[in-house]
């Protein structure tokens, strides 16, 4: 399993500009003697969490376990997008045994994907801002492969080397991907990988507004748009075991493709 090349990622339409620069200037101590990451001390973990009380605290623990080889300082947001399990009580007892580290944020109804993660994201405060889902998918120790690039690129993108969703799933990513990549000439591996690693000042450049499904189209959009750095790397992927899939529901891809045809004339009149 190598690395991928640089990515060198363009839009049809709309001059990129300078964006948030990905090196220069005396690097300072790393957190970790033996980190890979030299001028970042500090890390935010998001997760979006909607009906996840299965899956919650092993996640909220192999962020804890991962990022504490690398960071001193880690903040870990969870978004509680309306569950109706026990998902809000887990995140209160987790907070109240760390109070320094755990970070809940509760919506009062379940408000979508995209508005979870976007409120994690402008949330977060400290140098790096890493997100991935909550459902157990990823190896959150493979946060090393995004960590060895960071000091070079503004976002480090992984994509799933072996997807490990079922047929329909897989089938619908790639039907996503050939329709982003028509309608904004945007090519990317695995758009809607969930194991993206940003330095915190891309989010003062990169304005998100979906609340669906869109917002990683979005996000990497607005990037290239803006002349952001972007590097993606292979990742592992593994099977749900437990909670409930919600990506491939009618209203979920209706709000997607009602967006993407927002963000393309929105990147038309940029």
């Amino acid at each position: 399993m190598g690395f991928a090349n640089e990515t060198e990622l363009r839009l049809p339409f709309g001059p990129a500009t300078a964006g948030t620069g990905a090196s220069g200037g005396s690097q300072t101590q790393a957190a970790r003697a033996d980190s890979p990451v030299q001028e970042f001390k500090s890390i935010s973990v998001v997760f979006p969490a909607y009906n996840e009380e299965k899956n919650i605290e092993k996640a909220v623990a192999a962020a804890r376990t991962a990022m504490s080889k690398y960071f001193d300082k880690i903040e870990i947001i969870v978004v509680n997008d309306g569950s109706a399990d026990g998902t809000h009580d887990i995140l209160e007892r987790l907070k109240s045994e760390r109070p320094d580290q755990v970070v809940p944020i509760h919506f009062p109804k379940n408000r979508g994907y995209g508005a979870a993660l976007r409120t994690g994201l402008y949330a977060a405060r400290n140098d790096l801002v890493f997100f991935s889902d909550s459902d157990l998918q990823f190896d959150l120790e493979e946060i090393n492969r995004l960590l060895e690039w960071v000091d070079r690129y503004d976002i480090v993108a992984g994509y799933r080397s072996q997807r490990a969703d079922p047929f329909n799933r897989r089938f619908n990513a790639w039907g996503w991907k050939m329709l982003v990549r028509a309608v904004l000439g945007l090519k990317v591996r695995d758009i809607d990988c969930a194991f993206k690693l940003f330095r915190r000042d891309v989010f003062n450049t990169v304005q998100v507004q979906s609340v669906g499904a869109m917002i990683n189209t979005e996000l990497l959009s607005l990037a290239v748009q803006h002349g952001v750095r972007i590097k993606e790397v292979p990742v592992s992927h593994f099977p749900r075991t437990a909670g409930t899939q919600t990506g491939a529901k009618l209203g979920v891809i209706a709000r997607a493709f009602k967006e993407l045809l927002a963000m393309r004339r929105r990147l038309k009149l940029a």
